[in-house]
């Protein structure tokens, strides 16, 4: 079997209000081949998500002129927990009308200013009235509809508090948390409107899994015409040891990118995209239509 992708990207994103580099900031690794089809490695560590996003188009129009496929893993979710674009009363495929509510909403400066917390206020509001189910912030952003701290546990009658995907990746926090560590509700407010437009520049030749591609294994004959596959990963669930003078989101990027590398070197990446032997149905059908999964998860 041939592998799938010619190159692996992994994305370690961040919600950063200003520029920044070094330790918690943008770090982009990339494992591809030479022209010997050595498996190498670089980095990237952008300030910005202006930045960030320009390297990935340049990085995606390379590929395309070599004709490599590439997959590119982001580190946070690409989708929220089931009955969320419903609440918003959104029309269309659930993942789709989330993502196209937050490119609506979202304001990002080339300086990484960033109106995130009032996005997750907007959307509290829209959803509860009140400061849930988003919260965290810093004391000056915080709103009647957004709150510094959890306001509340998730009840039987809340959008549940955690995906699918949250669950099976140990330790994988919630995105409603918006502020403070590991807050991937921020990054995702952040990030899914760069992925969308990432997407829409390319069309049927980027296809995001698993809301595009079925949550299903994959084979090349799946992948016809596709130049870019957009996932979710989390980089915590594969460890390695540090390089000499990296930080650990340059490590985190490259041991996940090496990873995937390694697997499509087997033959067996094509089935981390499908689920876990005896996944529920309904497991399967939520990832496919609202939620998303984590890759490898």
């Amino acid at each position: 079997m041939a592998r799938l992708f010619s190159a692996y990207v992994i994305v370690d994103w961040s919600a950063a209000s200003k520029p920044t580099t070094g330790a918690d900031s943008i770090w982009i690794g990339v494992f591809k081949r030479d022209l010997r089809f050595r498996l190498t490695f670089e980095s990237f560590n952008e300030a910005t998500r202006t930045a960030a996003e320009a390297r990935l188009n340049t990085l995606l129009a390379d590929f395309k002129k070599r004709s490599e496929r590439a997959l590119v893993g982001f580190d946070f979710p690409l989708g929220f927990p089931r009955g969320f674009a419903a609440a918003l009363k959104l029309k269309g495929e659930p993942w789709h009308a989330a993502w196209d509510e937050l490119g609506k909403r979202v304001v990002d400066k080339p300086t990484n200013v960033n109106n995130r917390f009032n996005v997750a206020a907007q959307l509290n509001r829209l959803l509860t009235d009140g400061p849930f189910p988003f919260w965290g912030a810093p004391v000056k952003d915080v709103q009647t509809t957004l709150m510094a701290t959890k306001s509340r546990a998730h009840g039987p009658g809340d959008l549940p508090e955690f995906r699918y995907a949250d669950v099976a990746a140990t330790g994988a926090a919630s995105v409603w948390k918006t502020y403070y560590n590991g807050s991937v509700g921020g990054q995702a407010i952040m990030g899914i409107p760069v992925v969308r437009r990432l997407k829409a520049a390319r069309g049927d030749a980027a296809k995001v899994w698993p809301f595009e591609t079925g949550f299903k294994a994959i084979a090349e004959a799946d992948l016809a015409g596709v130049d870019v596959v957009f996932a979710e990963v989390y980089p915590s669930l594969i460890k390695g040891p540090a390089l000499p003078g990296e930080v650990k989101d340059q490590t985190q990027v490259r041991v996940t990118a090496e990873h995937f590398a390694r697997l499509d070197e087997a033959n067996r990446l094509g089935d981390a995209f499908g689920p876990a032997k005896g996944a529920r149905a309904e497991v399967v059908t939520e990832a496919e239509r609202e939620e998303g999964w984590v890759l490898g998860a």
